[in-house]
């Protein structure tokens, strides 16, 4: 295992409880996969040192197989909804 800093959380995923925490961009752009057609949001939930890391690897074997099928179809999913942020926010 490597060691990384302990980044804080990205800003666009905190919880702006207060107006100061909105103000400073808590909370701004976050997706809610819900809402969004694909039920699959474009943004990134981990610290940049973190981003693009794949910590599950599935085998090709039994449920896993479709798991990777899914987890492939997320992956193009959220490539296309990166690409067009603006069709893809709730607010």
């Amino acid at each position: 295992m490597e060691k990384t800093s302990a980044e804080p959380v990205p800003l666009h995923i905190r919880n702006a409880v207060t107006r100061f925490m909105k103000q400073i961009g808590y909370g701004k752009g976050y997706q809610y996969a819900h809402d969004l057609e694909t039920k699959v949001a474009g943004m990134d939930c981990l610290p940049d040192n973190l981003r693009g890391r794949r910590y599950y690897h599935p085998t090709s074997e039994g449920r896993e197989k479709l798991l990777t099928q899914r987890l492939e179809e997320i992956r193009r999913l959220r490539e296309q909804a990166q690409t067009t942020p603006e069709d893809n926010e709730t607010g």
